[in-house]
């Protein structure tokens, strides 16, 4: 199916009914002033939505996340190694402790699993550090399934 048949067959959600659009907006408004309470800089806000978005393949997202985290400082190699994170060195330990819980938040894992990656992120994360990246995620993937939803289309930069 072209983009264009995509666009024509979907709803979009957020403009067919703007009102809850507007309210996901204020929750997003909300977590940004809660990042700069909790001390988080965009960088580090921004990498937590790239991986998010990365799971949860939402490309019109990627577009405007990747491009956010590049404007915030973050290099192309980091973005680049991001979906294999895991196996590399160079994110710190609070990174690591952050896509951690927001991957068991994203991916919803047996709870076995979810235990293991709390206690691994409470090592690193203050309560205040746990609950900002929880909420980034959720809200992350919230903006994710309003764009796969509504087939948000990702359209060529000049």
């Amino acid at each position: 199916m072209s983009s264009t048949s995509a666009e024509n067959t979907y709803v979009h959600i957020d403009r067919q009914i703007p009102a809850v659009y507007q309210a996901q907006i204020a929750v997003a408004k909300a977590i940004r002033h809660a990042t700069t309470e909790a001390g988080m800089d965009r960088k580090f806000v921004e990498l937590i939505n790239v991986r998010v978005s990365q799971i949860n393949r939402c490309a019109y997202c990627l577009d405007v996340h990747v491009a956010a985290a590049l404007a915030a400082g973050e290099s192309q190699q980091r973005l680049a190694v991001l979906p294999a994170w895991r196996e590399t060195t160079l994110f710190s330990d609070r990174e690591v402790a952050a896509l951690t819980l927001a991957e068991s938040i994203t991916t919803l894992p047996d709870a076995r699993a979810q235990e293991a990656d709390y206690a691994f992120a409470r090592r690193f994360l203050s309560e205040q550090d746990i609950a900002t990246v929880s909420w980034i995620a959720v809200t992350m993937n919230a903006f994710n399934r309003i764009s796969i939803v509504s087939r948000h289309p990702v359209r060529p930069k000049p």
